[in-house]
Order: C-alpha cells, then sequence, then structure tokens
C-alpha cells in the first residue's frame, strides 16, 4: 500500500502522528509538506500535490490534513478522478470508502483527536470498496 501524505502548518502535528502510525503498518508514505509546523503554508497547494501524485499512481491513496479538512477536501474534490472524504468518524471513513470509492481522506487536526484521527484512518484503509453494481453506478456518476 501506498500513500501520498500532506498537510498545511495546522495539520502538521498531526499528519506527524498519522506517519508515525502508518510506519507501524508498514505502510509506504511519500510526504509532500508541509515539513515543519512552524511556517504558514496554503493547504491548497499541498492538497494539489496530494491530487497530483493519486491520479499518477492509481490504487494508492492519499490523506491530506490541515485545520479542519473542510478546505483541503474541497480543493481536493475539484479533480476529476478524485473523491475526497472529509471523515470525523469511523463510520465516515468506512461509507466513504465502502459506498463512494473514496481514494482521499481529508482530516482537521483542530477538530479530530488524535486518537479518533488513527481510528478513522485505519478504518479508512480496511475497508473495500462494495463493488455492487448501485454503488459503481452513483460513483461514475461522480466524474461527469
Amino acid at each position: 500500500m501506498e500513500i501520498y501524505i500532506g498537510s498545511d502548518h495546522a495539520g502538521y502535528k498531526l499528519k506527524q502522528a498519522v506517519k508515525k502510525h502508518l510506519e507501524k503498518r508498514d505502510v509506504k508514505i511519500i510526504d509532500l509538506g508541509s515539513f515543519n509546523g512552524e511556517e504558514s503554508v496554503d493547504y491548497p497547494d499541498i492538497a494539489r500535490e496530494v491530487v497530483e501524485k493519486v491520479l499518477e499512481y492509481p490504487g494508492t491513496f492519499g490523506i491530506m490534513i490541515c485545520g479542519t479538512g473542510q478546505g483541503s477536501a474541497m480543493m481536493a474534490n475539484r479533480h476529476k478522478g478524485i473523491r475526497a472524504a472529509l471523515c470525523t468518524n469511523e463510520y465516515l471513513a468506512e461509507m466513504a470508502r465502502k459506498h463512494n470509492h473514496a481514494n482521499m481522506l481529508c482530516l482537521g487536526e483542530r477538530n479530530t483527536e488524535e486518537d479518533l484521527a488513527l481510528k478513522i484512518v485505519d478504518k479508512f484503509l480496511d475497508t473495500p470498496i462494495d463493488t455492487d453494481e448501485r454503488h459503481k453506478r452513483r460513483v461514475a456518476k461522480l466524474d461527469v
């Protein structure tokens, strides 16, 4: 499994915790920035980099963390082929993968405690997509 991960300065601390967690899962992680929590960076720039890699390498996942996760999700979902889900609990992560075939997870450091965020990441990565025809049909309508 290969994951492209990014954050702005507001999501840097949680990104570091997620990376450490993923390393224990033996996941290949490619960090696209920010590389410190001190210097202000714009989340759309980092989110775009994560999006570009996920689109370039089908079958990979993206994780983007900013203050709330909302701006990153908005930026990511402007790109055909990206299905970014802002998840604040495990159920949303499960359904985003299972029914919506999400390939990118967005989290907010300011609104999601670290322990919960790690559970959300696990649920997102461990949930297989539902290949029932109705879900495939609906997902196909997202990329028009």
